[in-house]
């Protein structure tokens, strides 16, 4: 199984239930000297979203978690990552988030980047996902926010590198 990176990378990667992680290189420009040179991205293939703690992130960035929405598309054994603008940032507490991008977001329906369809799943993946995992473990509509990351995420954590 591959996944081809918005960088233009085909990464190898694998899959544990409804995730699959895949690594890749951080593009030169993006690299921070003494940090690793490799992220590991993961799929939430149910959920339209991918998830990465950055390799340059420092200080008191650092094991954040950057939570892209995306669109995903299967090509045989391969899959495609489509960026929908909206990103998340959050500390590893998962006690606060952080909302970015919704600017490009607008930006790309605007310029025909993007469908309406698109936009619409864009912003309604974004709830799913803030009412799954960073709402808290108060009770809700839904019950409580569930464990985050995913079991499989932490399995797939502990893998060596696919590169």
């Amino acid at each position: 199984m591959r996944v081809l990176h918005r960088t233009g990378q085909w990464c190898p990667a694998r899959q544990v239930g409804e995730v699959v992680a895949y690594d890749v290189r951080i593009l030169p420009e993006y690299q921070v000297a003494g940090r690793p040179t490799v992220d590991r991205c993961y799929l939430l293939l149910d959920e339209a979203a991918q998830l990465t703690r950055p390799a340059v992130f420092e200080g008191a960035l650092e094991g954040w978690w950057y939570v892209d929405l995306v669109e995903i598309e299967r090509s045989g054994d391969d899959l495609i990552v489509h960026d929908l603008y909206v990103d998340l940032l959050f500390p590893p507490a998962v006690n606060r988030y952080q909302v970015l991008d919704l600017d490009e977001l607008g930006d790309a329906l605007r310029d025909g980047k993007i469908t309406p369809a698109q936009c619409a799943d864009a912003l309604t993946a974004t709830q799913q996902f803030v009412h799954r995992y960073l709402r808290g473990a108060e009770e809700g509509p839904n019950g409580p926010s569930a464990a985050f990351p995913p079991a499989a995420v932490v399995e797939l954590e502990q893998m060596p590198s696919f590169l």
